[in-house]
């Protein structure tokens, strides 16, 4: 390898090392997902896979013309708007496209746009590597556990088996199952489409094809997973709630994933053929044969925007920490621990969230406390407190979190709240949750700073804008629910609901202030 062919390389090795510096907290952030969180499990060998892919493409790559190498800078651009976007919003996903954009402008400063496309796929496939936001993923899997729970029952019907479904739960008479987040199908869902892309690439045929490889791994996935639910529901049936847990499910679940890595090859197999039965050549795209590394000639001018783009990396290095951490606004407040437990007529019980939620939220400060009178049903009332809402720490949606409880959501609406202490209306979003018999009306809404929001998205948004105007990211949830009983309409429980939100909410600015 002469000096020049092993100053490219060199160059552009350091170039990605001080990149991922940059970006050093998204990335740990994202390999502890990847060996903690079985959805993402797949996501450590989707960067061996686009290197290899990349490495067999070098041939073709090194034969094309290295210019228009200032594009790389533009990207940059974006990529730093980016970082500072998902740094001040708490959004680790925002600040992980912004290291892919990073990596792309990496790649065209190095190669120019037209190397760049060259190698377009390997690179869009680094994207299925990253952890969908939280508030995605949880909405997300919330679905697909209804969705699995009441495939599951169809199929333990089908075999004659008694199931009913409650929300999440199958309920087999003597014994309940629930179909928890780890069994929701996404961590089928997630690997088997990025296995599909990966097939989809590979298959030499026209694009409506390779579009429907894409889209089958969605319900083979799911259907899988109902299958799988249901196979469960049938061995807990015959053993006993033993069947529903150790190496038995464990093993249960890989083999049904095997079966959809088949499914999905038959798919492909399937659309290689003339006929379900007539293979017809080699549906693989032929991959380009070995050759030599980049260009070895480069005249000085040509290195002009490699050197910009080095400037502008050393330069973005020396503002990241200073955009991430800032010198945030600390707000004067009250504890919770002072919370009165006398409001009115309503008298209250506090009570202390478990170890596991608090690992979970990280929040700063929090109560769940019990309020009621002589005269009515009881209200529970729970808010949780951010002094700083960071990347992975900020407030978690009711909407998100409730169907995990078993809880299924029957309606999500906005709902006014009138005559308030200082303003004429509250909006609040109204929910009516249920549970076998069981159903609550659910108040809540965030208060961030001075603002009162029900859009989870539009608290990320004023997140970054109050971060980069007032250097403040404090806020917090705020969430009220009472029981339905039997004897009540929903209008009675919305008034009592009404009444003490009316009598809390001034309470509240000294814990929460604007």
């Amino acid at each position: 390898m002469d000096s020049t062919r092993l100053g490219w390389w060199s160059t552009t090795i350091a170039l990605f090392v001080a990149i991922c510096a940059i970006y050093a907290d998204s990335l740990h952030y994202m390999l502890r997902i990847w060996l903690s969180d079985e959805n993402y499990g797949h996501g450590i060998f989707v960067p061996l896979i686009a290197i290899a892919l990349i490495w067999l493409k070098r041939h073709t790559v090194a034969e094309i013309p290295v210019t228009h190498q200032w594009w790389s800078l533009i990207y940059l651009v974006f990529a730093a708007a980016l970082f500072v976007v998902g740094a001040l919003a708490a959004l680790y996903i925002v600040q992980l496209l912004s290291w892919w954009l990073c990596v792309l402008a990496l790649v065209t400063a190095m190669l120019g746009p037209a190397g760049a496309r060259s190698i377009a796929f390997p690179l869009a496939f680094l994207l299925t590597m990253l952890p969908l936001p939280q508030f995605v993923s949880q909405g997300l899997a919330s679905q697909l556990q209804l969705i699995s729970s009441s495939l599951g029952v169809g199929c333990l019907q089908l075999v004659g088996i008694t199931a009913f479904r409650e929300g999440n739960v199958i309920d087999l008479g003597p014994i309940q199952l629930q179909v928890v987040e780890a069994c929701s199908g996404l961590r089928y869902l997630i690997p088997l489409i990025t296995l599909a892309l990966l097939f989809a690439y590979l298959f030499n045929k026209t694009w409506w094809k390779r579009i429907l490889i894409c889209l089958s791994s969605i319900p083979i996935a799911i259907l899988l997973n109902g299958l799988r639910i249901g196979l469960v529901g049938v061995l807990v049936e015959l053993f006993g709630s033993a069947a529903a847990d150790g190496i038995s499910h464990f093993i249960e679940g890989w083999m049904l994933f095997v079966a959809s890595v088949g499914l999905l090859s038959l798919v492909v197999w399937s659309l290689g053929s003339q006929s379900p039965f007539q293979f017809s050549g080699t549906p693989v795209r032929a991959l380009p044969a070995a050759g030599s590394a980049p260009p070895s000639e480069t005249s000085w001018w040509q290195s002009l925007p490699l050197v910009a783009f080095a400037i502008a990396i050393v330069a973005l290095s020396i503002a990241a920490p200073q955009i991430r951490t800032g010198a945030f606004i600390d707000v004067h407040r009250d504890t919770f621990t002072q919370f009165p437990l006398q409001i009115d007529r309503w008298r209250g019980v506090s009570f202390p969230l478990e170890k596991a939620y608090l690992d979970s939220l990280r929040l700063d400060d929090y109560l769940l406390a019990e309020y009621q009178t002589s005269e009515t049903q009881p209200i529970m009332l729970y808010s949780a407190y951010y002094r700083s809402q960071k990347a992975g720490q900020s407030t978690h949606s009711p909407a998100i979190c409730i169907p995990g409880g078993g809880w299924e959501i029957l309606s999500h609406s906005q709902h006014d709240i009138s005559a308030m202490h200082d303003r004429a209306t509250l909006t609040v979003n109204r929910v009516v949750i249920q549970k076998g018999t069981q159903k609550q009306l659910v108040y809540y809404w965030f208060k961030q700073r001075h603002r009162y929001i029900t859009q989870e998205y539009a608290v990320k948004g004023w997140l970054f804008w109050d971060a980069l105007l007032l250097h403040r990211t404090d806020g917090a949830l705020i969430r009220l629910s009472s029981a339905i009983s039997e004897e009540e309409l929903e209008t009675t429980v919305d008034s009592r609901l009404e009444q003490f939100t009316r009598l809390v909410e001034p309470t509240l600015l000294s814990f929460i202030p604007d």
